[in-house]
């Protein structure tokens, strides 16, 4: 028998299983998304390959067990004809997961699946000193935990009252969690220092009174496995998606360039420095 070769076979989803010879296959899924196609070539190859069941991952993928090492090019194949392709494990650029943001939930501010797509094009799969993750969610309810992730993008919205618009019904002061919003003598002041940007005042009022840009919030070194950490957001709200690529460029740079093998994000951001990583960042968020 061939001698396998296990670490080019967990580079390309297959992950040993108890079992001898026995893997479970990752399929790679953007943003959770799949389609009735997919899914159908999924339970297919689950029965013939498999054992005829699958397993969700925490991170949205699709896992098929009990695929046989003398499988592993069939099943590929196979899979190619459902238009789905095998993930990747190790020390590399991880699912990119996200919510359903504001292309279905109404209280999504921003497109995730979108920027979920994006961001799988531009580095899914790319060899770091560990895996990296990216989580995108698309409000203040966070429902994808973005904090996280090694990289978290949250959903905002800068808002702008518009005065001729308002009919001083006071809603917007009402479902305000953060009470950055007053209002007196008909007349509404934003406190900015305690706004969030979650978007509640705008998407609840009835006249449209509010002007609102969506943005980003990043999050840095987020973790949640054998030690836990929520990831930090030193950067002012980001505005443009161009502007976020750049951030995201230069955090996965600084990563490759500072982190020693086996060894997370937010350890090789301890390990050299806050104070330089925020600086870095900076740069690139201000181009």
């Amino acid at each position: 028998m061939a001698k396998v070769d296990y670490a080019a076979l967990k580079k390309g989803g297959f992950m040993r299983q108890k079992q001898k010879n026995n893997f479970s296959l990752r399929i790679q899924v953007v943003g959770g998304n799949l389609t009735a196609e997919n899914l159908k070539k999924i339970a297919e190859v689950a029965e013939q390959y498999g054992d005829g069941h699958v397993h969700l991952t925490s991170r949205q993928s699709v896992e098929i067990p009990f695929i046989k090492v003398d499988d592993v090019e069939a099943v590929k194949e196979e899979l190619a004809k459902g238009g789905c392709k095998p993930g990747v494990c190790g020390p590399r650029v991880r699912t990119v997961t996200a919510c359903q943001g504001s292309e279905i939930c109404p209280s999504g501010n921003i497109d995730t699946y979108d920027i979920a797509k994006k961001l799988n094009e531009r580095y899914f799969g790319r060899e770091l000193p560990h895996k990296f993750k990216f989580g995108v969610t698309g409000c203040q309810n966070n429902c994808l935990k973005a904090e996280e992730n090694d990289v978290g993008i949250k959903g905002a919205l800068e808002v702008k009252w518009i005065e001729d618009k308002c009919i001083n019904c006071g809603v917007c002061v009402k479902v305000c969690r953060e009470k950055a919003i007053t209002m007196e003598d008909k007349m509404i002041e934003v406190d900015y220092d305690k706004c969030n940007n979650c978007g509640r005042c705008a998407k609840s009022c009835p006249t449209d009174a509010w002007d609102t840009n969506p943005g980003y919030i990043v999050s840095f070194g987020g973790l949640f496995g054998n030690s836990i950490s929520k990831g930090e957001t030193p950067l002012s709200l980001v505005t443009q998606e161009e502007q976020l690529y750049r951030v995201t460029d230069a955090a996965i740079q600084f990563f490759a360039d500072n982190g020693n093998p086996s060894e997370r994000f937010k350890f090789t951001i301890d390990r050299i420095g806050k104070e330089t990583f925020i600086q870095k960042m900076e740069e690139a968020y201000h181009g």
